[in-house]
């Protein structure tokens, strides 16, 4: 698909439909009023994912997922038109992924028809990956690299997959794949908390505990306030980075018969 001439004003068109969509969460109309927005744009698979992605998660934390709002049915047609079909599965599939249903993520992804798989856009794709590679599912590797070949530095799509090789515990060389996947040029900043916080929970993995406490410090420093859920995830990771690095340096004390050794 080529993609649309970059009119002036497009940013602010765009930003127009995302605040649009997450202003009133509790509107089941919203989904159809962000399709209507994308559709008249002649928005890309770049630019909905952008908005898309936004806008399922504030309605998550507002308590109004878009799981309650489109139906699994609804989401598999075709739609009256390709952007409509491309918003609502962005947005369905991105539900899923926040709410961490990789099974059924996959089995959404896979029972459209076989003429739907090798068409869709990127960033569906990237979340068909995201689903394999929560499960630790290896062919989730290989989707992986096709969609990092497409994709380029596009961040949303890239933050997809930073999550899926975060999720996945058990994935060849795993923690390596993230730690290289997250000094792309979309991420190589320093200032992203939640890259900071994949990150470290890697470096945890890999056992390089000082490394991963001096991450999910910078990330607890940068994350806006107010942010209370993202905060308390990183409070978790540096309890368990912190527990984990005592545990290295101070075994426990093995025994025999209850006497110590």
């Amino acid at each position: 698909m080529s993609l649309p001439v970059h009119r002036p004003g497009r940013a602010l068109t765009l930003l127009k439909a995302k605040t649009r969509a997450t202003a009133h969460p509790a509107d089941p109309s919203w989904p159809v009023r962000l399709a209507k927005d994308l559709r008249e744009l002649g928005a890309d698979w770049r630019e909905s994912a952008q908005v898309c992605a936004d806008a399922a998660w504030t309605a998550r934390s507002a308590g109004h997922s878009v799981l309650g709002l489109l139906s699994p049915d609804q989401v598999a047609a075709a739609g009256p038109d390709p952007v409509t079909a491309r918003t609502y599965r962005h947005l369905y599939l991105s539900a899923l992924r926040y709410d961490f249903r990789c099974p059924t993520l996959q089995a959404f992804v896979e029972q459209l028809p076989d003429s739907a798989l090798p068409t869709l856009d990127c960033y569906s794709r990237a979340l068909y990956a995201f689903a394999l590679l929560g499960q630790s599912r290896p062919e989730g590797l290989d989707l992986m690299e096709e969609v990092l070949a497409e994709a380029g530095e596009h961040a949303k799509t890239l933050h997809v997959l930073l999550h899926g090789l975060w999720l996945g515990q058990d994935l060849d060389q795993g923690a390596e794949r993230l730690l290289a996947l997250s000094t792309r040029p979309a991420f190589d900043t320093g200032r992203d908390p939640i890259v900071l916080f994949r990150v470290a929970g890697a470096l945890r993995r890999l056992s390089r505990y000082d490394e991963g406490l001096a991450a999910i410090d910078r990330a607890l420093d940068l994350l806006p306030p107010g942010d209370i859920a993202v905060h308390a995830d990183l409070v978790r990771e540096r309890s368990l980075i912190a527990t984990a690095r005592d545990i290295h340096q101070h075994p426990p004390t093995r025994s025999i018969g209850g006497t110590p050794t």
